[in-house]
């Protein structure tokens, strides 16, 4: 039987995350017109703070081990940056110019710096830690048993590895899904040669770093 704090503490800091940006869509369409262009700028850093909170307060639950095969999970972390943006750095597809730009505010201003830090915070330490305790520490072994916890970290089975890499593919706008197709195969390629829920991490937050880097240096903020 599933003990439903466990399967709560795997699951919750994800719905919150997909829940604040469904907020956000929904006061994009349906709130005030003043509030179009500016919902993210208070949603983005709710869901840093309060995602990153829930993980905190189960933190003990997830008992993340020491990250094993380090160097190849960092190597396919920097892949798939590259495979993200190839398509603009590379193939001539229009730079992605529209999102979240804190050059709304004055650069090097407090707020902008609090901005630019929370921006950061969310991609390269809250995402990897809550996509990857969903999406491969819970996702993938539910559905070899329901039973999850007794799966051991890395166990193979065809539908729970089409099952993740769709999801998390189609959890991503359409024109993204070729890369989080991609994205989805090769981060469980690491959880499946390193049987490492941390070393996914790793190689998950690697790739944001990167991206968030390149982002800055370009300003293309779509990619955020």
């Amino acid at each position: 039987m599933i003990n439903r704090k466990r399967l709560f503490a795997f699951v919750a800091p994800m719905a919150l995350f997909i829940g604040l940006l469904a907020l956000n869509s929904a006061l994009k369409q349906f709130g005030p017109a003043s509030w179009s262009q500016s919902t993210e700028y208070w949603i983005y850093p709710a869901q840093t703070l309060l995602c990153g909170a829930l993980l905190l307060v189960f933190w003990k639950i997830y008992a993340l081990s020491t990250p094993r095969g380090l160097i190849f999970g960092l190597t396919i972390g920097a892949v798939v940056f590259l495979l993200w943006i190839a398509p603009q750095a590379w193939l001539g597809f229009a730079p992605r110019t529209e999102g979240f730009n804190p050059e709304v505010f004055v650069a090097g201003s407090p707020v902008y710096l609090v901005t630019v830090g929370l921006r950061f915070l969310r991609l390269v330490v809250v995402v990897p830690l809550l996509e990857e305790i969903f999406w491969r520490g819970f996702l993938l072994r539910y559905f070899v048993d329901e039973n999850f916890e007794q799966v051991p970290i890395g166990r193979f089975t065809w539908l729970s590895f089409s099952i993740v890499v769709l999801a998390f593919a189609f959890s991503h706008s359409r024109p993204d899904w070729p890369a989080a197709i991609a994205t989805g195969i090769l981060y469980n390629v690491v959880i499946y040669r390193t049987k490492s829920l941390s070393t996914c991490v790793l190689a998950h937050a690697a790739t944001n770093l990167f991206l968030g880097i390149w982002i800055m240096h370009t300003r293309q903020w779509g990619f955020w």
